[in-house]
């Protein structure tokens, strides 16, 4: 996952909330730092995403995948 796809699914998933997310909510999973600062620290992306969803009880249906741009049609 790229940030860019991070930053995708969170928007997507989080809403006007998604900010507070990521700099506010520290997550065990990634040494209790927030998702800001362990991706700062070079923990990937989607780890860090993975650590969101289960913080936030996302369903498993809406982790895996998010975040991707459709492919363009010619």
């Amino acid at each position: 996952m790229r940030r860019s796809e991070f930053d995708r699914a969170v928007a997507d998933e989080f809403g006007a909330r998604a900010n507070a997310v990521v700099t506010d909510l520290f997550l065990s999973q990634v040494g209790g730092r927030t998702a800001a600062e362990a991706i700062a620290a070079g923990v990937d992306p989607r780890e860090v995403w993975l650590a969101l969803c289960d913080e936030l009880d996302v369903p498993p249906e809406r982790r895996y995948g998010v975040g991707r741009l459709e492919p363009r049609r010619r």
